[in-house]
């Protein structure tokens, strides 16, 4: 081998540079560079020991490989890649020191000569040994030129006598040397006082998963570009797996261009395969291996299931070695109890039979079943009893899930997931399942299979008697009355809810609360919000008598939709959140409806508050768990995360979160009349943003006639005040297209309506929209009189509907807010104004600024003459989005945040007169 830098930093070797024994290999090709990992480890330099812990293939040796290459200069490292042979303490003891002689010649010359002479089959004092070269290692040391040791594939040499040699290394080390071990087990080694004492810095395999950037980096790397579909699959599957996603690039790229990598890589092929039964599973003790194979096909084990399974004892010490030996077991719970494989650990282990395991799969799927119903995990007990291939069992359980448990949870995902594969003479077999999967299909929104499956119990009627009688009718009556809601019958839902409560006998309390939501949400629909109220409370009540979280949660859901409604929007908030705090003792590995509405109408009240960050965070969290229920409730997040980014200038991005709600409500089978409109008139607002009037103006118009029109259609579930919000954006229109007239009357008739209705929080934005209209005319006396209105109708909280005002008008309303009497929501909209121009830092004169173009030059003047956007589009013949862009470009070059800021600082630089 020719010179090379095979140690470094290091000089004057002693040992020949050809020696093999202590090369740290070069970083692989193509491979991706981890900054924020060496960042990570560079702050445990100060320390003793840097751990890299986890199962083969996570790049624990590349990393570490980064890492030495990117000390400080005033560093050195000595790498000892390790070997089997490697788990004798002498050998590993006379490596080390060799290596240590590399970098201090004739080091440990006594120390050396004492191995030598040591026999294998005799006790060695090693403790001793490695005392007397701590000490004189601590003269030749220097602080100022540390050396960091590396011991890569500790676990291929971890033996007893080895990991307490190095648990004296450890507790002795002198200044000037760190440890970086990198290992698939952890060392038995006692780091709790390493840990306390800040000694110490780990890296799991969490710590190491490839990144969405890390991902997409490899992948460019290596000239592959793929679909932001595929990577999230690829993601999803490969579990940031590093070696996992090389071995897939590999063989995709060996099965042909594109078509290779249209699919996520399965651990049952090709090379992942070899490599995982090579590396981890053929490496294992045959009982673990056979615990591998018969515990694979569970989602989720602990070690009484898996005890069950292999009618065993001695589950728990297999779990412990697993976790032990990092054997690509991933845990669900911070008590250490339930675990999963890796994904394409998994695929490996189901595609392949054990060696001599002779129970198949169904067998071991229907012990599970039984174990599950046992501990009252009834869902999964279902789902045991569908892979077994037993849908008579599965029938017989689904019967044991009451209406209550259903409509409480209301995850219908996992009931319609049974009904596939579930018999149709199954489902219609008794009444219990006809009512629960009417339920199911109800609440899905599939109304036509909901509709047909319920008028099956006419099959089982007459009942034996007067009284089962009456409650399978009013139970028909009580899901016949959702579905009427759901397609806009109002009449018919209110006949039905009502004449249900009247029939249901009390036991049946889920189904009266159900009745109760829908006559409430008709209530806020036909403006009677005190009658919601009313509705509202009564649900409260028998929730708590009951005393069922899940119901308890959807009462104050439907009364936070009501004090919203009502403008009491710091009310709605406290509302959601005591509903939020019953659900806090829920699984968070398991999805709940009312948790997801909850936590969406979170991110909307926030939006009131003008707290988007937080809202977003809320919103997103929200739309995952809807998703994962089957929850149609999501639109609510969609429409409000796309207002959101709208605002913020995110067009595109706006855009893009309406077409994935499309996309779900089409995959779902939703009819339109849930979704369309609502998606419809966030678009709008979209469009007006963007200067798109006439598109605006023609779906505004049909949007009218629908919902407003003589033959009014009744507003959709989850935006009950429609209408109210149609005419708000119709007088938007109007101001923009100049018809200053006709969005004054407008405005004027929507406030009034609002408040007959009890719809006061949007009467509040009809009032702001009237106050800058008259503040824009010059009519100054009328627009405080607004103003102050506008203000004492918003003492609820809401500050989302003087966004615009605070915006166009800072000044003037702080102004005005001044000369009014203290109050929280005068506080509140001083506290999101932005401060005084004057003090504002961004207005230094030292700060530099790029010129502005000419255009932005003409657009800032118009700005400074008081045009609002539509005027500056109007006056300079550009698009109303053009003119946004131009007016953020400014405020960027300028370094400011408001147009009033950029007009007072174009004067300071002398750009306006």
């Amino acid at each position: 081998m020719t010179e090379l830098s095979l140690l470094h930093g290091f000089s004057a070797p002693t040992a020949p540079l050809t020696d093999v024994r202590f090369f740290r290999p070069p970083l692989p090709s193509g491979y991706v560079r981890r900054p924020r990992l060496c960042e990570q480890l560079a702050v445990g330099l100060s320390g003793r020991l840097l751990l890299l812990s986890a199962p083969a293939g996570f790049g624990k040796s590349s990393l570490a490989i980064e890492f030495c290459e990117s000390l400080p200069d005033e560093w050195r490292s000595l790498w000892l890649g390790l070997s089997v042979r490697d788990n004798d303490p002498g050998r590993f003891l006379e490596r080390l020191l060799n290596g240590l002689r590399r970098c201090f010649p004739g080091l440990g010359a006594e120390a050396f000569g004492l191995l030598k002479l040591r026999q294998r089959h005799q006790p060695f004092a090693f403790e001793e040994w490695l005392d007397g070269l701590l000490d004189e290692l601590a003269l030749r040391l220097d602080p100022a030129k540390p050396v960091l040791l590396v011991l890569d594939d500790y676990h291929l040499a971890q033996g007893a006598v080895l990991d307490r040699c190095l648990q004296f290394f450890l507790n002795h080390l002198p200044d000037g040397l760190l440890l970086l071990v990198t290992s698939r087990q952890r060392p038995d080694w006692h780091l709790a006082r390493l840990r306390l004492s800040r000694q110490l810095l780990e890296l799991h395999e969490q710590d190491l998963r490839l990144t969405t950037e890390e991902t997409r980096e490899l992948l460019l790397s290596q000239g592959t570009q793929l679909s932001s579909e595929i990577l999230t699959s690829l993601l999803q599957r490969s579990e940031g797996w590093v070696a996992g996603l090389r071995l897939w690039l590999l063989t995709a790229a060996e099965t042909g261009g594109a078509e290779g990598f249209a699919h996520a890589p399965h651990g049952a092929e090709g090379l992942i395969r070899d490599y995982l039964l090579e590396e981890v599973i053929e490496c294992q003790p045959a009982e673990v291996q056979a615990f591998l194979y018969e515990t694979a096909c569970q989602e989720r084990f602990c070690a009484e299931l898996c005890d069950a399974l292999r009618e065993a004892h001695d589950s728990a010490a297999i779990l412990a070695h697993l976790q032990a030996h990092q054997v690509f077991l991933v845990p669900l719970d911070e008590q250490g109890q339930w675990f999963r494989y890796h994904h394409l650990f998994s695929d490996l282990l189901r595609a392949r039979s054990a060696p001599g395991l002779e129970l198949p799969s169904a067998s071991l799927h229907l012990r599970a079943c039984r174990w599950f119903n046992a501990q009252g995990l009834l869902d999964e007990a279902i789902e045991q009893a569908l892979l077994a291939g037993q849908p008579d069992v599965a029938a017989n359980l689904v019967q044991n899930l009451s209406e209550e448990q259903l409509l409480a949870e209301q995850n219908v995902a996992m009931l319609l997931r049974w009904k596939m594969d579930l018999p149709d003479s199954l489902l219609a077999s008794t009444p219990r399942l006809v009512v629960l999967y009417s339920w199911a299909l109800a609440l899905a929104c599939q109304l036509d299979a909901a509709e047909e499956l319920a008028a099956q119990l006419g099959r089982f009627l007459p009942a034996p008697s007067a009284l089962q009688q009456q409650s399978l009718l009013a139970q028909w009556l009580a899901v016949s009355g959702v579905i009427a809601r759901g397609r806009g019958e109002s009449q018919r839902a209110q006949q039905y809810c009502a004449e249900a409560l009247a029939g249901l006998p009390l036991e049946r309390y889920g189904q009266r609360l159900m009745c109760l939501s829908t006559l409430a949400n008709l209530a806020i629909v036909q403006g009677d919000l005190w009658r919601a109220r009313g509705l509202n409370r009564e649900a409260l009540e028998l929730a708590q008598r009951v005393g069922n979280p899940l119901f308890e949660a959807l009462a104050h859901y439907d009364r936070a939709r009501t004090l919203q409604a009502r403008g009491e929007v710091l009310r709605a908030l406290d509302e959601v959140r005591q509903g939020l705090d019953r659900l806090r003792g829920l699984p968070p590995q398991r999805y709940y409806a009312m948790r997801a509405r909850l936590t969406l109408y979170e991110g909307v009240l926030l939006t009131l508050r003008l707290q988007p960050e937080n809202a977003r965070v809320c919103l997103r969290a929200g739309i995952a768990e809807a998703r994962a229920c089957r929850d149609i409730s999501l639109l609510i997040g969609y429409g409000v995360l796309a207002s959101l980014e709208g605002r913020s200038g995110r067009v595109a991005e706006a855009f893009a979160q309406l077409a994935e709600a499309e996309r779900l409500m089409h995959i779902w089978d939703v009819p339109p009349v849930y979704y369309l409109a609502i998606i419809t008139l966030v678009k709008c607002d979209l469009w007006l943003m963007q200067g798109q009037v006439e598109l605006a103006d023609a779906w505004l118009a049909r949007l009218a006639e629908t919902y407003n029109g003589e033959q009014a259609a009744a507003a959709p579930e989850f935006h009950p005040q429609l209408p109210l919000h149609i005419e708000l954006q119709r007088a938007a229109l109007e101001r923009i297209q100049g018809q200053l007239p006709e969005a004054e009357r407008r405005l004027r008739a929507l406030s009034l309506r609002a408040q007959t209705t009890g719809g006061q929080l949007l009467g509040v934005v009809a009032q702001v929209q009237l106050t800058l209209l008259l503040r824009v005319n010059g009519r100054e006396r009328e627009a405080q009189q607004q103003l102050g209105s506008s203000l004492q109708a918003a003492a609820g909280g809401g500050l989302l509907p003087f966004e615009e005002l605070l915006e166009h008008q800072p000044d003037w309303v702080r102004e005005q807010l001044l000369l009014r009497p203290e109050c929280p929501l005068r506080e509140a909209l001083l506290a999101v104004l932005p401060g005084p121009v004057s003090e504002s830092p961004s207005l230094s004169h030292s700060a530099p600024v790029e010129a502005l173009s000419s255009r932005e030059m003409a657009v800032l003047q118009l700005i400074a003459q008081g045009c609002s956007n539509q005027e500056v589009s109007d006056h300079l013949f550009i698009s109303l989005h053009t003119v946004k862009t131009h007016a953020r470009h400014i405020n960027s070059k300028l370094g400011v945040g408001r147009r009033t800021q950029a007009v007072a600082r174009a004067k300071d630089l002398g750009l306006l007169s």
